[in-house]
């Protein structure tokens, strides 16, 4: 048998193993239940992105910056920031030339699900016939990435011009297919002249319109600056059956407004729009039917384009 003493140093090396070993499983419980915590604290349904993976944003000449929205799919008690940076790949607008960033980190604030990116579009350097883009990216972690869903969200810059309506008065050049099926003469397009009309605000009127001795009304509606919108007011008189059906179906009027079939839109950069219109007819209160739902250009001009072009025999 061994000695006392030898025999205590030998329980004292064992129980100092069992401390340890305890220890050690103590800490990977601790370790493994706290990883699990932070596992589950983003996998309880928390994702932040970007609200659209792809959208077109106004460049406007008096507006500083446009706001591209970061959300999260819950609020928490303290502020979450996050990195942005730009993607190159796939990008042909160019940092500094078409826009900058206003900073490369966006922050949600406690309580809140929402934040926004602030880009600064370089007006004067877009054109407004083309659409360049750029791709952001959030930074974050792996686990607050929706799946399918992705980090990223590309911009596109669409440069839309100040409205002015007395940039929609003057000459302008006609083009219809209303003309084109019906004129007796076989030209779809003529000169119109139009003035701002003094008793609405942002509407015009067209003078001889399709043809001579009626006019038209056109409403401009610019609170959009993507879709700058423009309408024909209901039961206004463009024409009389007989100058273009040769006889008559109803009250020997051809009535016009807007067309529900497509929209119809305004360029403040280009000086044209689009009309979409319906023609119909009635005799007196009664609907006798519809004549076609007719497409119709207007680009305005110079005046001495207009000139030029009715001298070359453009039907005024």
């Amino acid at each position: 048998f061994r000695n006392p003493a030898e025999r205590e140093q030998q329980m004292s090396m064992k129980m100092k193993k069992y401390i340890y070993a305890f220890a050690a499983l103590s800490a990977g419980l601790v370790l493994g239940s706290a990883c699990t915590e932070q596992r589950n604290f983003y996998e309880a349904g928390e994702y932040v992105m970007f609200a659209d993976t792809l959208n077109v944003y106004p460049v406007q000449q008096d507006v500083e910056y446009f706001s591209v929205p970061v959300v999260s799919t819950v609020s928490r008690n303290y502020d979450r920031t996050f990195g942005v940076e730009i993607i190159d790949a796939g990008s042909d607008a160019i940092e500094t030339l078409h826009y900058r960033l206003k900073s490369n980190t966006v922050t949600i604030k406690a309580g809140e699900t929402r934040a926004d990116v602030l880009v600064h579009g370089c007006y004067d350097a877009l054109d407004p016939a083309v659409t360049p883009s750029f791709t952001l990216s959030l930074v974050m972690p792996d686990a607050l990435e929706m799946p399918q869903y992705g980090r990223r969200s590309k911009v596109l810059l669409q440069k839309c011009c100040p409205f002015d309506i007395n940039a929609f008065s003057g000459w302008c050049v006609l083009s219809s297919t209303f003309l084109q099926s019906y004129n007796p003469y076989g030209s779809y397009q003529r000169l119109v002249r139009c003035s701002v009309n003094p008793d609405r605000e942002k509407s015009i009127i067209c003078h001889n319109w399709m043809l001579k001795g009626y006019d038209i009304e056109l409403r401009f509606d610019d609170s959009d600056p993507l879709a700058p919108s423009v309408t024909v007011p209901e039961g206004q008189v463009m024409s009389d059956e007989g100058s273009f059906f040769g006889q008559t179906h109803g009250d020997d009027r051809i009535l016009v407004r807007s067309s529900s079939v497509n929209p119809s839109y305004f360029s403040s950069c280009g000086n044209y729009l689009y009309v979409w219109t319906q023609m119909y007819v009635y005799d007196l209160d009664v609907y006798i039917g519809s004549v076609g739902h007719f497409y119709t250009v207007m680009e305005w001009v110079s005046d001495e384009e207009a000139e030029r072009l009715r001298r070359e025999g453009m039907a005024m």
